[in-house]
């Protein structure tokens, strides 16, 4: 395999996720700007003269280029499992001064940056593995502005499905303008605390209009998409009918005594990207 070329895959990899939003964000921006009127139009023509401009000019479409973060699918024979933590880690910094992204990993203790987007534990990436002989990376850059919104909720399980509708919008509410809505909500229900707020980003993944394939789980994203838009806090928190543009739950069986809610909020900025590598070191986007 050519380790040169497979890092090189994944700096492009970084590269789209940074400057190029998904076909389904888009559409769904695009839609919001079609139903407001007044300052929340133009703020939406703002975001979409942006994302054109970032695409062109191929440069990160906000200053806040985030945590990188990935998600690996890896194929249990696949045959350089032990290659790909140390490919993301160095395309991650050679991506930081080419593409470029703003250095974002600062020591809690001490605040010194290296200027890489190196760090402890980051960049941030989750593993699972699947049938097959190839990988598979999804690339979430997470800005700190809505990542800052984000929360954890240790409820008294007798509050039910309710406890955890009211608690979402309560909470959405709250955030009010700071994540930069328009938003993309991710719930996780249920297992622990870690677990919780883990399903929630990793409900980010999913393209923006698509259900949850539980009928019970779809109607209850789609009650609380309604439910918060119709608290007006509007793009950037400036007022009008398009708050979120889309709420996504998963799932995990739950102590009895226990009922965890971890709600991730992404921006408008709902970035992501995905690379799929061959076992010969073939590489294409997603």
């Amino acid at each position: 395999m050519d380790f040169n070329n497979v890092e090189q895959g994944i700096i492009e990899l970084i590269k789209k996720a940074e400057t190029e939003l998904p076909d389904d964000v888009i559409k769904s921006l695009k839609k919001a700007y079609n139903i407001e009127t007044g300052i929340a139009k133009t703020q939406i023509k703002a975001i979409l003269d942006n994302i054109e401009l970032a695409k062109k000019s191929k440069r990160p479409m906000c200053q806040d280029t985030g945590i990188q973060t990935f998600f690996v699918d890896v194929g249990i024979d696949f045959p350089y499992i032990g290659n790909i933590e140390t490919l993301i880690i160095e395309a991650v910094k050679k991506a930081t001064k080419s593409i470029p992204l703003r250095p974002n990993t600062v020591d809690p203790f001490t605040l010194k940056n290296h200027n890489d987007n190196i760090g402890d534990f980051i960049p941030y990436i989750t593993w699972s593995f699947t049938k097959g002989n190839n990988v598979q990376i999804t690339a979430l850059p997470k800005g700190g502005g809505s990542e800052n919104m984000s929360k954890l909720g240790m409820l008294k399980p007798g509050v039910g499905i309710e406890g955890v509708k009211k608690f979402v919008v309560d909470e959405v509410i709250n955030a009010a303008g700071n994540p930069c809505p328009p938003t993309v909500i991710g719930v996780g229900i249920g297992g622990g605390a870690d677990l919780a707020l883990k399903l929630g980003k990793k409900s980010l993944l999913r393209p923006i209009g698509i259900r949850h394939q539980v009928k019970e789980i779809s109607l209850i994203e789609e009650e609380l998409i309604n439910k918060i838009n119709e608290s007006g806090i509007g793009p950037m928190g400036l007022g009008g009918k398009t708050t979120v543009l889309d709420v996504h739950i998963e799932i995990a069986h739950r102590h009895p005594a226990s009922l965890p809610v971890g709600l991730i909020i992404q921006c408008w900025a709902n970035r992501r990207a995905k690379i799929v590598i061959s076992s010969e070191g073939e590489w294409r986007l997603k």
